[in-house]
């Protein structure tokens, strides 16, 4: 695929217009650098991954492929988005972590970070549960959005402060499916 097709395609989600941001190549390559790097890091443990659904589920799942050493998966449910395209600054947990963390290595895994909120509570709450370490790993980071400070030890990509679906991220839950990520096209 050309730059000006990469430049020009676009997709419909809830009646907006989106355009390409970041193509399946580009993520794939950079979820293997991702995987070789946790892989070495972690060589000869087990870490727990731990996906924030929704949106962490493919991610999680293309990264846990990656990953070239023994790895436990669980995942956690949270919401401070509801049907909006920002966050209302609430988490709210909708489901809880089954796995057993005591004295477990956890990366957190997620699909963007930006006012860092969601972050924070994860952090705080898997510390609750005495593992050995956390780790916060994101595929996306906003950082011009962050209103919480929180370590982020693996990020796949700073982004601007953008409104993003595709691989996972969802506009009112639609959009996931897509293989690329796609920004709002302010230009409609």
């Amino acid at each position: 695929m050309t730059v000006n097709e990469q430049v020009n395609r676009t997709t419909v989600c809830n009646g907006e217009r989106f355009r390409l941001y970041l193509d399946e190549s580009t993520i794939r390559d950079r979820v293997a650098e991702l995987g070789r790097q946790i892989s070495a890091d972690y060589e000869g443990l087990r870490p727990v991954l731990v996906g924030v659904l929704n949106g962490a589920f493919i991610f999680l799942a293309d990264l846990m492929r990656e990953i070239s050493g023994d790895c436990e998966v669980d995942f956690i449910k949270l919401s401070s988005y509801g049907e909006s395209k920002i966050s209302n600054g609430v988490v709210t947990e909708l489901k809880a972590i089954d796995a057993n963390l005591q004295g477990k290595h956890v990366l957190i895994i997620e699909d963007i970070v930006d006012t860092g909120l969601s972050m924070k509570y994860l952090c705080d709450r898997i510390q609750e549960n005495g593992p050995a370490s956390v780790k916060a790993v994101t595929l996306l980071h906003k950082a011009a959005a962050t209103k919480v400070d929180v370590p982020l030890d693996y990020v796949g990509f700073e982004i601007d402060n953008l409104f993003v679906i595709g691989y996972g991220l969802d506009y009112s839950q639609l959009g996931r499916n897509l293989k690329d990520i796609y920004i709002l096209d302010e230009d409609q």
